[in-house]
């Protein structure tokens, strides 16, 4: 099955989607291995259990990452550039918290084909990330007809 994202025309201010991911051990360290960052709260849990974080916690940088997946779903094999990506970390995330991402759009400028996006993760009703996110994405009537009906089958 091959999924077809969105095109800007396709678009509406207040479209809102999303994905889910349980962290397990797994993420934590392979994030340390991707960031090369081994700084004890993401890697030494008896060091963890000390701070104020009282165990362990998945690198900000790995949490924020998880936006662009339901932005890359959404506007699958259209969008050009996600350019922006900004995020406020509100909350600590850990092993075995499930994550729940939704991307919003909440702007679009038709002259330059950007489409900004507010973004949220949730674990439960605790938010753990804030931002925005923007990027360009073509519309489907600047496509030549042959390229633009076999793009995206109806």
């Amino acid at each position: 099955m091959v999924f077809h994202g969105k095109w800007y025309e396709e678009a509406k201010v207040g479209d809102s989607f999303g994905s889910s991911l349980t962290v397990t051990e797994t993420h934590l360290v392979l994030a340390a291995g991707m960031f090369g960052d081994f700084n004890p709260l993401h890697v030494d849990e008896e060091f963890a259990k000390k701070s104020m974080f009282g165990g362990r916690i998945l690198h900000g940088p790995f949490t924020g990452a998880l936006v662009s997946a339901p932005v890359g779903n959404y506007f699958a094999g259209t969008a050009i550039a996600y350019l922006e990506h900004t995020c406020r970390f509100k909350a600590p995330v850990r092993a075995g918290d499930t994550l729940n991402v939704r991307a919003t759009v909440i702007d679009l400028v038709p002259e330059k084909r950007r489409a900004t996006l507010s973004t949220v993760i949730t674990v439960g009703n605790r938010v753990v990330l804030e931002g925005e996110a923007v990027v360009i994405v073509p519309l489907r009537s600047s496509l030549p007809a042959a390229e633009s009906s076999a793009a995206r089958p109806r």
